[in-house]
């Protein structure tokens, strides 16, 4: 144990530039004339600074793409956490949990959207897909015409109005249900 202390005492005290091998894993510290030592100081998790990363929004836009939609929930959970004002990973979110029928959570989502940017034109056929899916054909509609008010040429909205058209007329039931 005594030889231990002995070695690192000797080894702090030398300037490590490199090793037989040419790689120590230890950076080479500048020798300056009259320096003063100086203490090492711990940064704090405070000071560290995030720079955002595109990634988990990318892979989460990739995965719905590809219809693995509870993939790209994670992915989008992790954007939203890592870059929580980014709108574009807030309506993936959202979307991404409607596509896996947590409506609730897709409504949360949508807010968050709502706060950053305001109804647009793109969260409002979200919204309107979103009540399509589930079953409320009403809100659906209400949300789709808001959305195509605002871009009469859509062709996403105009094309989500004719499938919820077309899914009302196959709905069926007797009178006595």
């Amino acid at each position: 144990m005594l030889a231990c202390g002995a070695l690192l005492v000797l080894l702090g005290a030398c300037n490590v530039t490199g090793c037989a091998t040419g790689d120590c894993g230890v950076a080479a510290v500048p020798v300056v004339a009259d320096a003063k030592p100086s203490t090492a100081t711990v940064q704090d998790p405070e000071d560290v600074k995030y720079y955002r990363s595109d990634e988990p929004l990318r892979m989460g836009i990739e995965h719905f793409n590809r219809g693995n939609f509870g993939i790209a929930e994670r992915y989008f959970r992790d954007a939203t956490e890592k870059a929580p004002k980014d709108p574009t990973a807030w309506i993936g979110l959202a979307a991404s949990y409607d596509r896996i029928a947590r409506f609730d959570l897709a409504d949360r989502a949508y807010v968050y959207a709502i706060r950053l940017v305001g109804e647009t034109t793109e969260v409002l056929n979200n919204q309107g897909y979103s009540y399509m899916l589930r079953g409320d054909l009403v809100k659906a509609r209400a949300k789709f015409l808001k959305a195509l008010e605002r871009e009469p040429n859509n062709p996403t909205i105009l094309n989500n109005l004719q499938l919820l058209n077309s899914s009302s007329r196959f709905i069926q039931r007797s009178p006595a249900q």
